[in-house]
């Protein structure tokens, strides 16, 4: 019996030592404390007590494991989708509370950027796909089929892949304004045509119907329609050319050109009546068009001092007839009025349109032409004229003066000379 009692002694030592040595080990690797015991206990006590805390610190242990398992599952996946490194804890370690909190913390800022990522690729996808529905284009390579593409999870989210999602959306988008540029082109080219040709509401109302489709179809049934007019066009030529030289002289008058300056053009004056001359007229129609755009608010400004000018001359003229004293009723102070607010509107006018046509010279690097000069040297010899004209009409009523009393002395004569004779006889010598 004391053999045995011995011996169970001895093997209870041995589970102590090696319980203790254990216990020392996972405390170190759990990062906890040295566990200590009550040395008070027996022997059995305190085997026991070792054991009981060994089974704890290998539960705690397999529980921090499990829990490290699943998070670096979900950390690898949310790192494999944004191309970004894991959250780094050793191999074979066991992680500590700081440790595992760290990690969730990266897992969970690694989610709200996924979220982001997907939001943002969600917005490009459905761009992606509008842009290549409306210009009517398949997926050319493979990053617009996987932009394209149902499933989410197929597309890296990294943001060298986002970066190319946007500049592929503002390629796409660059492309469809260009096309759109087109169309409008397309449109006004057929809108001149149909002007030009006559054609009626009904024909023109199967391309202005047409909506909704992809832009290169939009495009091609205009193309179709401008092919179609074209050879219309050129089937009457002369019809065509002789329109294109009224609309020609339409311009010329709204620019004001000088005979010369129309003479310059000299296709307008040819009886020939080919495709290369049509050819020259649209440059020579389209040329004009750009330069009354360039130049409308000066041309508008000029058309208003005309009117104006016009209005004060014919006032001039009133004040210098004698006739006008015989008016009542106020109208000479009315007239006077308006003679000098047309006169101050008129200064006004000339100093806008002097400021404006210098800026237009030196944006366009050319003269501004009025009926072949200068619109200013122009307006100072219409200054020049009307001063000249009452100066002559002055000189003619000063000179005619003279004339005007003998012909009233000669009047008198004669009426003494018809009440007064002699032989009560009218003598008209």
């Amino acid at each position: 019996m004391i053999t045995e009692e011995m011996e169970m002694k001895d093997r209870i030592e041995k589970s102590i030592q090696l319980c203790r040595k254990e216990i020392k080990t996972l405390c170190y690797e759990l990062s906890l404390e040295e566990y200590k015991m009550d040395e008070s206990l027996t022997i059995l006590q305190i085997e026991r007590d070792l054991r009981v805390r060994l089974e704890l610190l290998m539960k705690h242990k397999n529980e921090r494991l499990e829990e490290l398992k699943l998070l670096q599952k979900d950390d690898q996946e949310l790192c494999s989708d944004l191309c970004v490194t894991p959250y780094y804890i050793p191999s074979g370690s066991i992680p500590s509370h700081k440790q595992l909190e760290e990690l969730k913390e990266h897992i969970k800022v690694q989610s709200e950027e996924k979220k982001k990522r997907l939001e943002v690729f969600s917005s490009l996808r459905a761009e992606i796909r509008q842009c290549l529905d409306e210009i009517g284009r398949q997926p050319e390579n493979s990053l617009e089929r996987d932009a394209i593409c149902e499933d989410e999870e197929a597309f890296f989210l990294t943001p060298q892949n986002i970066k190319a999602l946007k500049v592929l959306k503002e390629q796409l988008e660059i492309k469809k304004e260009e096309l759109l540029s087109i169309l409008n082109t397309l449109k006004e080219k057929v809108g001149d045509l149909w002007n030009l040709l006559q054609i009626s509401q009904e024909e023109r109302e199967v391309c202005q119907k047409i909506s909704g489709n992809p832009i290169y179809d939009v495009i091609k049934v205009w193309e179709n329609e401008l092919g179609r007019l074209e050879e219309m066009k050129i089937a009457n030529l002369k019809q065509v050319i002789l329109k294109i030289r009224h609309e020609l002289k339409i311009y010329w008058d709204k620019c004001f050109y000088s005979e010369e300056q129309r003479k310059a053009f000299a296709p307008y004056y040819s009886d020939d009546f080919t495709e290369d001359l049509l050819s020259q007229h649209d440059k020579e129609i389209v040329r004009l068009r750009l330069q009354y755009e360039k130049c409308k608010l000066i041309l508008d400004s000029i058309a208003k001092w005309e009117a104006n000018w016009s209005q004060f001359v014919a006032l001039e003229k009133k004040a210098l007839d004698p006739n006008r004293f015989s008016n009542r009723g106020g109208s000479l102070l009315k007239e006077e009025k308006e003679r000098v607010k047309l006169q101050k509107l008129l200064s006004k006018l000339e100093e806008d349109l002097k400021a404006r046509i210098e800026v237009w010279e030196v944006e366009q690097e050319c003269p501004f032409l009025f009926n072949g000069s200068k619109f200013m040297d122009y307006v100072a010899n219409q200054w020049e004229t009307l001063k000249q004209q009452k100066e002559r009409e002055k000189q003619d009523r000063v000179s005619a003066l003279p004339v005007l009393v003998a012909n009233m002395q000669f009047s008198v004569i004669l009426y003494f000379r018809r009440y007064w004779s002699y032989d009560g006889v009218l003598d008209i010598y």
